[in-house]
């Protein structure tokens, strides 16, 4: 490519020359009345039922979209000209433009948004084609996009994109870039929007209230995750952006709301990693009246309804794997996996022999970790890599749950279960923890925990013990992280490739 600044100040001479010659080169608006893909299908149909014109052309159209390619042959050009569906080949011919009208055509670039009204036709070689009647700048481009090589098959017209976009960074950086010459990119976040509407109808379908809860909040609870701090001036108080929605919800629970789910963003103040970004976006649910035994089976339902709806089959690729989604998924016991992989009985171990067998693994991260987190990083680093297919690791330590219900045959554990595909964590769920008088001694050891380091660990949220004062029914809840799930359902192995604008380090 020429050097960037000489192709700058190229196309500001273009649009000098554009205003000389009396052409707006920001419009206003433009009526365009059709879409690409709908034109070729429309096209198609009516060659087949025989309803083109003695010349075989179609019903006139009024199209907008952008310049994404282009080839001039003297007194004609070629064009793509590509809209939020697709994409379709323009021509452009000196004879039906006329030459005021063509010799305008010097001054349009790669990237320039059009609006083209003309009749589609079938060139020679097979394609469908719209014959430019007309055509109106929209929108000069005075930045190149990032347009990779085109190499289009002589025989089938099958045009293949080379990226010109090689640096993943700059293209989370400049996603309208990234969006803009990249269709398959577009179309993973098109997926996404079906993911979550599939999501919302699951739960509409299932009796499920969708309620909003704060998102800045004078304690932060729900979760274990170091949160991210601001001031609130006029009322001179410190407040947290949410790390989870769960106290809220169960709030709710409390107040006769018995079954409510909310899909909101999260913010937890933790490292940028594969599976990791401090903005997030969270689905919670609570049932009353269930446990997580419950929600087991509606997660269950749930997944599948989302694929069905959304992907057409209950088995996707992700990465080198094949996941199948085949209920009743596979139940882990968390302690009884750990321990088999150890070789001891993990109930036995104390912290300090818990933290010497991390600390000879290499774990990261030990400092401030108590047993229960110690415990959990010892089942990721020899555990989680093995669990490929969907599998419920059930029953947790109580010192990893201060939210959870003790386990009803097994108190010191507590009915808890997270759901792993591909060895990656997709959801946490309980039997809530609804005894208003067992919550503040979980809250309490972990203040304790606070105090000793473990700046992950919760408050003392004494609003929230007054709402399970009140009574909070036997309830089952659900934090599922959309991102993770929409990474798995369209083989994207970063999640900054399932959300939009991901958090990045300052640009240089």
């Amino acid at each position: 490519m020429e050097d960037l600044s000489q192709v700058l100040r190229i196309r500001r001479e273009k649009l000098e020359a554009l205003a000389e010659r009396g052409i707006e080169p920001f419009a206003y608006n433009y009526d365009a009345t059709h879409r690409t893909v709908a034109v070729a299908a429309s096209f198609e149909a009516a060659e087949s039922e025989g309803r083109l014109s003695e010349d075989g052309d179609g019903e006139a159209v009024w199209l907008g979209g952008r310049i994404v390619s282009w080839r001039g042959h003297g007194k004609s050009a070629f064009a793509h000209l590509e809209d939020g569906d697709g994409s379709i080949q323009i021509y452009f011919k000196k004879d039906v433009l006329g030459d005021e009208s063509f010799a305008d055509l010097d001054l349009i670039d790669l990237g320039d948004w059009i609006g083209v009204q003309g009749q589609p036709f079938r060139t020679r070689t097979g394609e469908i084609t719209v014959r430019a009647e007309s055509y109106t700048l929209l929108t000069k481009s005075l930045r190149p996009l990032p347009f990779g090589k085109v190499e289009t098959d002589a025989e089938t017209g099958e045009r293949t994109v080379h990226s010109g976009f090689s640096d993943q960074e700059t293209r989370y950086r400049q996603r309208y870039a990234d969006l803009a010459v990249h269709p398959e990119v577009r179309e993973v976040f098109r997926t996404r929007s079906r993911i979550v509407s599939a999501l919302r109808s699951f739960f509409d379908s299932e009796g499920f209230l969708e309620v909003e809860t704060p998102v800045l909040q004078p304690l932060y609870g729900g979760a274990s995750a170091k949160p991210f701090v601001t001031t609130h001036h006029a009322l001179d108080q410190t407040m947290y952006l949410r790390i989870a929605d769960e106290l809220y919800l169960k709030r709710l629970i409390v107040g006769g709301l018995d079954r409510v789910y909310e899909i909101a963003k999260d913010f937890r103040n933790e490292g940028l990693s594969r599976v990791h970004n401090p903005e997030f976006t969270m689905l919670e649910w609570y049932q009353a009246f269930a446990d997580y035994r419950d929600q087991m089976d509606m997660v269950e339902r749930m997944l599948l309804h989302v694929l069905d709806s959304v992907i057409g089959s209950r088995t996707v690729t992700y990465g080198e794997h094949e996941i199948t989604f085949e209920p009743p998924f596979q139940r882990l016991s968390l302690m009884g996996g750990l321990s088999d992989a150890l070789g001891i009985d993990v109930h036995e171990m104390g912290e300090s022999e818990l933290r010497a067998k991390a600390e000879e693994l290499k774990v990261p991260d030990l400092d401030g970790a108590g047993r229960g987190k110690l415990i959990d990083k010892l089942f990721g680093e020899l555990v989680e890599p093995d669990l490929i297919q969907p599998v419920f690791v059930i029953d947790h330590p109580k010192e990893l749950s201060p939210l959870a219900k003790p386990h009803r045959e097994d108190p010191r554990v507590t009915e808890r279960f997270e759901l792993y595909i591909a060895s990656a964590e997709l959801l946490n769920a309980f039997s809530e923890l609804n005894d208003p008088i067992d919550q503040r001694q979980r809250f309490e050891a972990q203040a304790a925990l606070l105090a000793a380091g473990d700046d992950e660990a919760q408050q003392v949220d004494e609003d929230y013990i007054r709402a399970l004062e009140y009574g909070m029914p036997p309830t089952g809840g659900v934090g599922m992280g959309v991102d993770r799930l929409v990474m798995m359902l369209t083989n994207q192995t970063s999640i900054r490739d399932v959300i939009l604008f991901p958090i990045l380090r300052d640009e240089e």
